[in-house]
């Protein structure tokens, strides 16, 4: 890649992230292919490999972190699952499309005649470097600022489907089902000023009694009723 091109890349990158690298050889490492430096093996750079293992490292834990956030009330399971369907290569080929990402990898003759400025596994793995090149040039809060505000993650879109919280209309059902009866849920503690208030919540069915704690009445009912899933097997 001729150096105007890169030069012009880096700064387009730069703006499209909103951060201005201090060191722009970490960006130009994480763009840089491997099949590239097979074909250039004079030169004094190197692919983008060590950086796409961190990068991946890096945008789970700032995509768990803001997903917990957002979900306070989101069971692990469904966390995980919500997290793999963010950071998963078709995904991030898409984020890394909505950068530009493609023409600015640098590749071997063969790798860009065969397309791969637009295939999915290399967007995928050098937008993993990217992030990583962020990291390490300004940090965490760099990394987390540019993935949750500048990267096109739709956070802000994200909803908790029903069918991962409505946990009471599940137990009712399978109550209904399998216990001939429905659970009844009480108030049994409430603590915190008016604005900040913690509810625990009691269920009772049949012999079973489960308690669940949030901050409010709903939010407590729920959990009392996933916890009661879970020792009936019915949280599937």
């Amino acid at each position: 890649m001729p150096s105007s091109t890169a030069e012009a890349c880096y700064k387009s990158l730069e703006k499209a992230l909103a951060y201005r690298f201090n060191n722009p050889h970490l960006l130009k490492e994480a763009l840089c292919h491997r099949s590239y430096i097979n074909e250039h093996p004079q030169s004094d750079g190197r692919d983008n490999e060590r950086l796409e293992f961190l990068g991946d490292a890096v945008l789970s834990l700032v995509v768990s972190h803001i997903l917990m956030r957002k979900f306070p009330e989101m069971t692990e399971g469904h966390l995980s699952r919500t997290r793999a369907h963010l950071v998963n290569e078709t995904h991030l080929a898409r984020v890394a499309r909505s950068l530009s990402l493609g023409p600015c990898i640098a590749l071997g003759r063969g790798e860009a005649q065969t397309g791969g400025r637009d295939k999915p596994s290399i967007l995928s793995d050098t937008l993993e470097a990217v992030i990583a090149a962020v990291y390490l040039d300004g940090g965490f809060q760099a990394a987390f600022d540019v993935i949750g505000n500048r990267l096109d993650f739709p956070f802000d879109a994200l909803q908790q489907p029903a069918e991962m919280t409505d946990f009471k209309s599940r137990l009712q059902e399978y109550a209904q089902n399998r216990e001939k009866t429905v659970p009844a849920y009480r108030v049994v503690e409430e603590s915190g000023p008016d604005h900040d208030k913690t509810f625990v919540v009691e269920l009772t069915l049949k012999h079973l009694k489960t308690l669940g704690m949030g901050r409010n009445k709903k939010a407590a009912e729920q959990q009392a009723a996933y916890e009661a899933l879970k020792r009936l097997g019915g949280n599937d």
